[in-house]
């Protein structure tokens, strides 16, 4: 698919009912929520633009653009880098949770009903585990959708979900929950713009109390999420 049509497949991808389970997963947030972090709109807003600027998303763009060069070259040793880095970089047994469960739903998913031959290299590259990011770079790049466009609209899925996990956790009303959303649009386009200019250099964040509160969810008493 080319032309104006080109980034269509990402409105399955990273709609809601692709089959990847995101919905059970809240990256910390219910933690954060009871802690008293997160309680209402502002603070949601500021929780996910912080995450934005400095924390996993960050690396997440780099990773999935890296995936993306990588699988539109070819270039399995690299790609395998990647892949492995990706998993490494889990900052707790909960982000490595969220992030092979939904990767390998999607590539499961993905490699039987939009099937290319970047799904086969990424076999060929890696066995085991593949962290979200990569596989998502992997089927953009498979089906030639561009790289900006792809990480806009995986960043603005990754807030809409966790904004829909703080509706279900009554943090705020879906209504506040769409003003927090249309917000932090600008944010996401700069992280996108962000992902695409930088490279495995520029890895790193400075999210430590996200990480926390990944860390703190593992044994919260009562939980809704996996993450």
């Amino acid at each position: 698919m080319t032309g104006s049509g080109a980034h269509l497949p990402l409105f399955v991808w990273l709609s809601p009912a692709f089959p990847v389970g995101a919905f059970a997963y809240s990256h910390g947030l219910e933690w954060a929520a009871e802690a008293g972090d997160v309680r209402d709109a502002a603070s949601l807003e500021a929780w996910l633009a912080d995450l934005l600027a400095h924390g996993a998303p960050v690396n997440d763009a780099i990773l999935l653009a890296e995936a993306h060069r990588a699988a539109a070259a070819g270039d399995a040793p690299a790609l395998a880098r990647v892949a492995e880095l990706a998993l490494a970089l889990a900052a707790s047994r909960e982000r490595h949770l969220e992030t092979t469960t939904q990767g390998n739903a999607f590539l499961l998913t993905a490699r039987k009903a939009w099937p290319c031959a970047a799904f086969d290299g990424l076999a060929q590259a890696l066995a085991g585990d593949v962290a979200y990011p990569v596989a998502v770079g992997v089927a953009a790049a498979g089906h030639c959708v561009a790289l900006e466009a792809t990480l806009e609209a995986f960043l603005l899925a990754f807030v809409a979900n966790l904004v829909s996990a703080a509706v279900r956790l009554g943090v705020v009303g879906q209504t506040d929950g769409q003003r927090v959303t249309a917000a932090l649009v600008p944010a996401v386009g700069a992280a996108a713009a962000a992902g695409c200019a930088a490279t495995l250099d520029d890895l790193g964040g400075a999210a430590f109390r996200s990480d926390m509160a990944a860390l703190r969810h593992e044994t919260q008493y009562t939980r809704l999420f996996r993450s």
